[in-house]
C-alpha cells in the first residue's frame, strides 16, 4: 500500500538582485521530484550538501509549501489541508533531525520533551514516555534527567523516542546519524531497523553517505543541485550506477 506519494515537487528560493532590470534570480532547491513510499519501506535520498535533500524533507513534512507539485500522505494532500486538519494528522508522520541537542529543550527534563507530542494530541503521557525510552535502549528513569547529561548517541536515541511516541506510520530522518561517531552510527542504524520491523514504520532516510543508505534502504533517489539523477531499487543502483555523480558518491563512501 502506498503511504506517501510526491508528484512533481518543485521549490525555488529568490536570490538577491544583481541588477535593477530583469527577472529576480532564483535558486533551484528541488525540481520536479516524484516518488512513492509504501508501508514498511525505506526510501533513501542521497546527495552532497546543497543538493536539496533538506528542502525535500521540509516539503514532505509540510513545513514549507512547494511552488509546484503535491505531497499526499495516506491519500490526503498535505498542502491543501487546513491547519487544524494538518495538526490532527501530524502524529502519523514524524521527523528526526541531524542535531538531537537542538531538537530538545535544554531547560526541560527529557520526560517533558518526550511528552510534548502527546500533550498536543491530548492523550495521556505517563506510561508511554517510559515505554518509548526503554524501546530505544534507555531507562525509564532517564525521563528525569536533562539533555546535557547524555552523550550524543544517547540524545539521538531520545530524539528517536520522541519521534515514535505517537506511533507514526512514517519517519523522516534528515542526516540523523551524520553527526555521530562510526561505532555509535552503526548502533543507531541497527536501532532504526529494529524499530522499523517492530512498528511497521516507513522511512524517508536522508544522507550524504552512500554506505549508510546502502545498509538501510529499499529504494534510492540521488539528488544533485535539486535534480533527480537516478532513482529506483537501491540494490540495482548500488550495483550498477548509471550516472557518474552516483559513481563518485559510491567511490567517496568506499561502497562496492
Amino acid at each position: 500500500m502506498t503511504l506517501l506519494r510526491a508528484e512533481g515537487l518543485t521549490r525555488h528560493y529568490p536570490l538577491p538582485r544583481t541588477r535593477v532590470l530583469g527577472p529576480r534570480p532564483r535558486l533551484t532547491a528541488i525540481e520536479d521530484a516524484s516518488f512513492t513510499i509504501s508501508a514498511g519501506e525505506t526510501l533513501g535520498v542521497v546527495g552532497e550538501s546543497g543538493s536539496g535533500k533538506s528542502t525535500l524533507a521540509r516539503l514532505v513534512m509540510a513545513f514549507e509549501k512547494p511552488d509546484a507539485g503535491s505531497v499526499a500522505f495516506d491519500g490526503k494532500d498535505l498542502h491543501s489541508l487546513s491547519r487544524p486538519d494538518l495538526r490532527r494528522l501530524r502524529p502519523e508522520f514524524q521527523m528526526i533531525f541531524q542535531d538531537p541537542y537542538g531538537s530538545l529543550d535544554p531547560r526541560r527534563r527529557v520526560g517533558w520533551s518526550l511528552g510534548e507530542p502527546l500533550r498536543a494530541m491530548g492523550t495521556d503521557e505517563g506510561r508511554k514516555i517510559a515505554d518509548s525510552l526503554v524501546q530505544v535502549g534507555l531507562h525509564a528513569e532517564d525521563a528525569t534527567k536533562f539533555p546535557h547529561e547524555f552523550s550524543g548517541g544517547q540524545r539521538q536515541r531520545i530524539a528517536i523516542a520522541r519521534a515514535i511516541i505517537t506511533r507514526p506510520q512514517l519517519l523522516v530522518a534528515d542526516e540523523a546519524v551524520s553527526a555521530l561517531d562510526v561505532s555509535v552510527r552503526a548502533q543507531i542504524l541497527n536501532l532504526l531497523m529494529d524499530l522499523q520491523e517492530e512498528l511497521g514504520l516507513a522511512m524517508l532516510f536522508i544522507s550524504h553517505d552512500m554506505a549508510v543508505v546502502a545498509a538501510l534502504c529499499d529504494t534510492l533517489m540521488v539528488l544533485k543541485s535539486g535534480n533527480v539523477l537516478e532513482q529506483g531499487n537501491a540494490a540495482a543502483i548500488l550495483n550498477a550506477p548509471q550516472h557518474e555523480y552516483t559513481q563518485s558518491l559510491l567511490t567517496a563512501a568506499g561502497t562496492p
